[in-house]
């Protein structure tokens, strides 16, 4: 596969199976390609930490997978790993929730406000480019209003979406990547 993602937001479009959730590990080097070259900004991302990549390029994943704690806990997460302190307030209202879930155990959440916790995470590191792996499969329709008008409003991020919703893509996206069995469909 050879494929160039600009800055701006980009849907990642394709059937199961058709490697949109690989490219994301690609991506943010959770995985290393058996072959070829993955680069950020030019660089071969080998040959950056993969720890600040990550910081730098952050990922929410399809299953929310929150840390023990608060919803605050969990936003201050990432950025006490890299010996700093946020406000977790701005994070949340940026994913769609408000102040009042901060105090809450992210555990006890719905699936749809743990998703949003993780959006929430992703952002307290002030990521250049979010990815998003299906970040509203599970997710009922207010749910998935309320997180495509969060990354709507999002400004100075630049998305990499993964759906299968090619309507989602249209919504949310400047450009669409087909892929299917692992290449990008003509």
């Amino acid at each position: 596969m050879s494929l160039s993602i600009p800055s701006g937001s980009t849907a990642l479009l394709g059937p199961s199976g058709s490697g949109k959730s690989t490219l994301l590990r690609l991506l943010n080097r959770l995985a290393d390609p058996d072959d070829g070259v993955v680069r950020f900004h030019g660089t071969d991302v080998r040959e950056l930490d993969p720890l600040e990549l990550r910081r730098r390029v952050g990922l929410v994943p399809q299953l929310p997978a929150p840390v023990p704690g608060t919803v605050a806990d969990n936003v201050r997460f990432g950025p006490r790993l890299e010996g700093r302190e946020v406000d977790p307030e701005a994070p949340v209202r940026l994913a769609g929730l408000d102040a009042s879930f901060l105090d809450r155990d992210a555990s006890r959440l719905s699936v749809g406000e743990q998703q949003r916790v993780m959006l929430a995470r992703a952002l307290a590191l002030e990521p250049e480019v979010l990815l998003l792996d299906e970040p509203t499969a599970s997710l009922d329709a207010d749910a998935t209003a309320a997180v495509e008008r969060a990354l709507r409003d999002l400004e100075g991020v630049s998305l990499v979406l993964v759906t299968h919703d090619a309507s989602q893509a249209e919504r949310l996206a400047e450009r669409t990547v087909r892929l299917r069995e692992g290449r990008v469909a003509r």
